[in-house]
C-alpha cells in the first residue's frame, strides 16, 4: 500500500460555531489521512473529514487528558510516518495558548512537512459575539489577552501588569484563578470596572455573567459558571448593554407601529 508524503497541517476549528472555521480549515481537513481532534473542537466539524481518514479524539482541557502532550507529539510523528498527512485540529487558533508551536517544532524535527492554518481566536469572536469589542474610542486603546494559569498552574504574572493599564484585559483560561485574578484589580481600586463571563462562547449552551470586579464573583456563583468560560475586564464591556438599549428601544417602537401604543 502507498503512503502518502508525511506531513502536518495544524488547523485551528475556531471557537466553538461552526460556521466559524475558515474554508481552507474545510479544505484541508478533506484531504487528511489522519485527524487529531481535541475536547474544544465542535464535533459537528468532524463531517468536513473525508470518509477513508482516521479520526482520533486526543482530548486536551483541563481535567480532560486523554492523552498527555509528548504522546500527543509523538503520535503526530508515528502517523504521518505510517499514514501520511496528519491534520491536527485544535479549537480557537492553536497559536494562541494551544501549544501549536510545539507540535509543529517536535514534528519539524524528525523532518515531517509542516503547514498552518489559522483559526478564528475565541479571544477575539466570544466576547464579539456578545456586543463587546475589544477596543472603542475613548474607552480602550488595546487589550492583552493572557492565559490564567502558567504551565506551573500558578497565575501569570502578566495578569498584575494588566490590571495596572487601562487596556482591556481577555483572560483565557483562568476560572480556577479568577478571586486571584479579581484581588490584583482591586488593588489597583478598580472595584467598578465591568467584567465579564462568557462559558461556552458561539455555542447554543453558552452562558454569561456580566458584573464589575467587586460583584463578578457573586454572579459566578450564581450563575453555576465555570469551564470553558473567558474572562473580559475592561470599560467595553458597557458597549453589550448600549446594543442592547438601542435594539430595545427599536423593537417598542416598532411594535408601537405595529399595533398601535
Amino acid at each position: 500500500m502507498r503512503i502518502n508524503t508525511p506531513k502536518l497541517t495544524l488547523v485551528g476549528a475556531g471557537p466553538g460555531d461552526v460556521d466559524l472555521i475558515t474554508v481552507k480549515a474545510i479544505r484541508v481537513l478533506k484531504t487528511a489521512d489522519v485527524v487529531l481532534y481535541d475536547a474544544l473542537v465542535n464535533e459537528e466539524l468532524l463531517e468536513y473529514i473525508n470518509a477513508d481518514a482516521e479520526i482520533i479524539f486526543v482530548g486536551k482541557r483541563r481535567g480532560c487528558y486523554r492523552y498527555q502532550q509528548e504522546q500527543i507529539n509523538e503520535l503526530i510523528v508515528a502517523l504521518a510516518n505510517s499514514k501520511g498527512h496528519v491534520v491536527r485540529l485544535k479549537g480557537g487558533d492553536p497559536f494562541i495558548f494551544g501549544r501549536g508551536a510545539e507540535e509543529m517544532e517536535y514534528a519539524a524535527s524528525f523532518g515531517i512537512e509542516t503547514a498552518f492554518v489559522p483559526g478564528i481566536s475565541s479571544s477575539l469572536a466570544v466576547p464579539a459575539y456578545q456586543n463587546i469589542p475589544l477596543t472603542k474610542r475613548g474607552s480602550s486603546e488595546s487589550f492583552w489577552i493572557i492565559t490564567g494559569t502558567t504551565k506551573d498552574h500558578k497565575i501569570s504574572s502578566d495578569v498584575a501588569l494588566a490590571a495596572k493599564s487601562n487596556a482591556t484585559v481577555v483572560v483565557l483560561m483562568g476560572m480556577s484563578k479568577l478571586p486571584e485574578i479579581i484581588a490584583l484589580f482591586q488593588r489597583e481600586n478598580k472595584h467598578n470596572l465591568p467584567v465579564a463571563i462568557i462559558q461556552n462562547g458561539t455555542r447554543a449552551n453558552e452562558k454569561v455573567g456580566i458584573g464589575t470586579v467587586d460583584t463578578i464573583l457573586e454572579i459566578v456563583k450564581e450563575k453555576a459558571l465555570s469551564n470553558p468560560s473567558i474572562i473580559v475586564l475592561g470599560e467595553v464591556v458597557k458597549h453589550r448593554q448600549i446594543i442592547s438599549d438601542i435594539q430595545l428601544h427599536y423593537a417598542v417602537e416598532q411594535n408601537s407601529v405595529l399595533y398601535g401604543s
